[in-house]
């Protein structure tokens, strides 16, 4: 069965507010999320992952010595990533709930200081990729980054928060300045609501 692109959970304007704008969204999940599901749903076809999970295709085609990534892995791996990206924000107004923050306290010291690894990780990330909050095999909270598509499910990780520096994703909105965008991102778009029920299913 074909993968589908996903409705947002919010209208394309309903974010726009907030410092991502209707145009932004259109490009980034009417285009962009659109062509990694049309391709990656060509590159499957006939192969032995055409009726695999997404998960279980990109555990299947991640490989950590290659230079460059399968086009099956690029395509499907971005798919997920983008899946998870929008259920990640609201246009509500939403609090980090108390056993998160408890977390992330534990982890980093202060949210304070949890959001500067988490923008220094975004920001340092040179060309494409992401940032990530995640819950590492050991159980334990940590930042990490990661480039192009690859993503916290390569290493057997949970993401619990996941922001998408490619250009494509800030461009619109603020132009260079990829900075702004993550601090943005971490203090008026995250839906802290959902980052904590991905801890508790950890």
């Amino acid at each position: 069965m074909a993968f589908e692109l996903p409705d947002l959970p919010y209208a394309h304007d309903a974010l726009a507010s907030k410092g991502m704008s209707k145009e932004t969204l259109e490009y980034h999940h009417d285009i962009h999320h659109k062509a990694y599901v049309d391709n990656g749903n060509k590159a499957i076809k006939g192969t032995e992952w055409e009726n695999k999970s997404l998960e279980e295709i990109i555990k299947g085609t991640y490989d950590p010595n290659a230079v460059a990534q399968s086009g099956i892995f690029n395509n499907i791996s971005q798919l997920w990533n983008h899946n998870q990206f929008w259920e990640m924000m609201t246009p509500d107004e939403k609090k980090m709930p108390g056993d998160l923050e408890s977390r992330v306290k534990d982890a980093f010291g202060t949210v304070d200081k949890f959001k500067e690894e988490f923008s220094a990780a975004g920001g340092g990330q040179f060309g494409s990729g992401w940032a990530w909050l995640v819950v590492d095999k050991d159980g334990s909270l940590k930042v990490t980054k990661t480039e192009n598509g690859v993503n916290p499910v390569c290493f057997g990780q949970t993401a619990l928060l996941g922001c998408d520096v490619w250009e494509h994703s800030y461009y619109i909105d603020f132009r260079n300045k990829r900075p702004a965008y993550l601090t943005n991102f971490l203090d008026n778009l995250v839906d802290w609501e959902n980052v904590a029920e991905r801890l508790s299913n950890a």
